[in-house]
């Protein structure tokens, strides 16, 4: 009897389990859908800001800024964009091992490198490494998240290439491809090597005031942070759609499991109850 209390006990813990990771798995099936939107919706604000500095880009051939210049890298900056939470797949592990795997073959010190992390699981992973921080504390990567959450570091990071202090920036994410396909990108936040300069015939000519290199200074700032908000809907949605999947699968595997213990508490409960019959009967023929 004491063994199919246990087995019934583990049933039900299971089926408890079960309800949770199905809840999660529709909640997070819905945060997938609003997030997926608002970053979708944001993406043609990023291409205005982009369309303005190309034709400025555009107005002046020769006009060149710090920010757009590739130089010779003596040491690069990593954000590495993660999640809060766990249980979510793969999804932060990923992010990690990409990670350790691109610091392993490209620089021999940790002196060639510094890491800014968005997400407590990427800046917990670092202190534990002893990578060198840009940021002393977690940077949340909250459901809602806006600009001011990242804003400190993002110019931070600017402020360091400015001075010469950085060469090179790169982001590495998860890029959501669909709900059950993420992949761990790497994408170049400084220097800016996604504007295009036509040299081709123009249809308008624009004036700019006070002057182009005023209006350079002022929009690319803008224009970087609104490439790392764009990527961080980007990753947020992949966090979504992996913790969804990963719920999904949890609840599916509990349900194996409590079939499978269902299936061994009734062979224990049919034995228990061949085992009473058959003192029953050994009894009774023993009387007679």
């Amino acid at each position: 009897m004491a063994a199919l209390r246990e087995i019934k006990n583990r049933i039900e813990a299971t089926r408890k389990t079960s309800q949770i990771t199905k809840a999660m798995n529709m909640v997070s099936a819905s945060k997938l859908r609003k997030t997926e939107r608002k970053y979708r919706s944001f993406q043609p604000i990023k291409q205005k800001v982009k369309s303005i500095l190309e034709d400025v880009l555009a107005s002046n051939l020769e006009l060149r800024h710090p920010l757009l210049a590739p130089r010779d890298i003596k040491k690069t900056g990593y954000i590495l964009v993660t999640s809060d939470r766990g249980l979510a797949g793969p999804y932060n592990n990923n992010i990690i091992k990409h990670f350790e795997q691109v610091v392993k073959e490209r620089h021999t010190s940790k002196t060639e490198y510094i890491v800014g992390t968005i997400g407590y699981k990427g800046f917990t992973h670092c202190r534990r490494k002893r990578h060198e921080l840009i940021n002393s504390e977690s940077i949340g990567s909250r459901d809602e998240f806006h600009f001011i959450d990242f804003q400190a570091m993002s110019r931070a990071f600017i402020d360091l290439y400015l001075q010469g202090g950085l060469d090179k920036i790169i982001i590495i994410y998860s890029h959501f491809v669909n709900t059950l396909i993420q992949e761990v990108r790497e994408e170049v936040f400084l220097p800016v090597t996604d504007l295009t300069r036509s040299t081709g015939e123009r249809c308008f000519e624009f004036l700019f005031e006070p002057d182009p290199e005023s209006v350079m200074d002022e929009l690319l700032p803008i224009y970087l942070e609104n490439t790392l908000y764009g990527i961080i809907l980007d990753a947020k949605t992949s966090e979504h759609a992996s913790r969804m999947t990963a719920m999904r699968n949890a609840t599916d595997n509990a349900s194996e499991v409590i079939r499978k213990q269902t299936l061994t508490f009734n062979r224990a409960r049919q034995a228990e109850i061949t085992k009473e019959l058959t003192d029953i009967i050994g009894g009774a023929n023993a009387v007679t």
